[in-house]
């Protein structure tokens, strides 16, 4: 599987997306895969308030609150094989920020997928004038804090035991870095 372009989601393919999205979201505490989001396993559909949240997101300007911008790669068929998405800071004062969050088909891991979403991301934050990528990660996740760690986000803090989630205690990293290619 092979991904074939980047392109920006649409309100048209939201439904599509959210299909990839709850199959992404079944590995989510899996024995396999372990936990890269902070969701009980009985919560592996994406909940439907964040669904509303989102799909409305898509359409906010930028720097209003509530907006978010996400895009999706696509394999030769048009299958949706990984995806990243910015949005706003709920804080006031904090428009020059965003929060990152993504996510790549099992079978594209540790193959450049990520990385080639998070330049996208990136060089779309800097040409809207944000100044700052931000994001949360379960620090358990060691693949993903080095993959942000190699597209130049560094860690910033780390909340000890953030979540209960299914028995297990999570601790939560934060990471940041500029949306210039500095």
């Amino acid at each position: 599987m092979q991904a074939h372009s980047i392109e920006a989601l649409s309100p048209v393919d939201f439904d599509e997306f959210i299909t990839y999205l709850d199959d992404h979201l079944r590995e989510n505490g899996s024995p396999a895969v372990g936990y890269f989001q902070p969701l009980s396993r009985s919560a592996a559909p994406f909940p439907e308030e964040r669904k509303v949240a989102f799909r409305a997101g898509l359409e906010i300007a930028v720097g209003e609150p509530g907006w978010r911008r996400a895009w999706v790669a696509r394999g030769a068929e048009q299958q949706i094989l990984g995806h990243i998405d910015l949005r706003g800071h709920a804080e006031r004062y904090a428009a020059h920020r965003c929060l990152l969050g993504m996510g790549v088909h099992r079978d594209l891991r540790r193959q450049g997928l990520g990385a080639a979403l998070i330049e996208h991301a990136r060089v779309w934050a800097a040409s809207s004038e944000l100044e700052w990528l931000d994001l949360q990660v379960l620090s358990n996740n060691q693949a993903a804090l080095a993959l942000y760690e190699q597209a130049g986000f560094v860690r910033v803090g780390e909340v000890p035991h953030m979540f209960k989630i299914d028995g297990h205690a999570f601790s939560y990293t934060t990471m940041t870095r500029p949306c210039s290619s500095q």
